[in-house]
C-alpha cells in the first residue's frame, strides 16, 4: 500500500495550462514529502469552486488491539462497497483528487528502501481520493485498485488510482458508480519506475 507520496506544489500553475484550472496552494502550512498522519494538500469543488485544502492524511479507525481498541489511520481505499466508505465515495462533494509528483512503494525484504513511481506526461499527476470532517479535522484517503503491469512485478497488492487529467472533473461529479468504475489501474506505458 502507498504510505508515501511526495508533492510539488509550485507545478499547480500548470494544471491550467492542462485542464483549465485556476487555483493556487493554500494558505496553510502543509507537506510536501507526505506521510500518514501529516497534512497533505488536496483538491476539492466547493459549491462549484475549484478551491485548496490543507488536510490530514488517513481517515480514522477503531482496530481491536491486545488488550485495547486502538487507533489506526486508513490511508487508502479498496472495498468501494463498504457502508463506511461508501457513504463518503457516493457524495461528489466528499471526493477531492490528491496532487502528487511520486509516490513510493517497499521494496520487499529492503528495510526502508522504496521504489519511486512517476508518470511521465504529468508531472503533477492526482490520485482520486475522498474527504470528510472528523474529530480530528479534515481528512482524506484516496483509492488503489489492481496493479497495472509497471507496478505489479515490484508491488502486486494494488496501487493508488491515478486519474488523467480529463478524468478530474469527471471524479468531482458522477455518481457511486461511475466513481467505481474510475477504479482502474493506470496505463503503465504514461509511468516510470526509480
Amino acid at each position: 500500500m502507498c504510505n508515501h507520496y511526495r508533492n510539488s506544489p509550485e507545478l499547480l500553475s500548470t494544471w491550467r495550462e492542462y485542464i483549465g484550472w485556476d487555483i493556487r496552494q493554500p494558505n496553510q502550512e502543509f507537506a510536501t514529502d507526505v506521510y500518514p498522519k501529516r497534512a497533505g494538500m488536496i483538491v476539492r469543488k466547493d459549491d462549484g469552486e475549484v478551491r485548496c485544502d490543507v488536510m490530514s492524511w488517513g481517515v480514522p479507525t477503531m482496530v481491536k488491539g491486545k488488550t485495547k481498541m486502538l487507533e489506526k489511520r486508513v490511508t487508502n481505499v479498496r472495498n468501494l462497497k463498504s457502508n463506511f466508505w461508501k457513504s463518503m465515495l457516493s457524495k461528489p462533494e466528499q471526493r477531492c483528487v490528491v496532487p502528487f509528483s511520486t509516490f513510493a512503494e517497499p521494496k520487499i525484504g529492503q528495510r526502508r528502501d522504496e521504489w519511486w513511481f512517476s508518470v511521465v506526461d504529468q508531472p503533477l499527476a492526482a490520485f482520486a481520493g475522498i474527504w470528510r470532517q472528523s474529530e480530528h479535522g479534515a481528512i482524506y484517503a484516496f483509492l488503489t485498485c489492481e496493479p497495472n503491469e509497471l507496478v505489479a512485478p515490484l508491488h502486486p497488492k494494488a496501487m493508488p488510482v491515478i486519474l488523467d487529467q480529463a478524468q478530474y472533473d469527471e471524479w468531482l461529479s458522477t455518481d457511486y458508480a461511475g466513481a467505481c468504475a474510475m477504479a482502474q489501474p493506470f496505463a503503465s506505458d504514461r509511468m516510470v519506475v526509480a
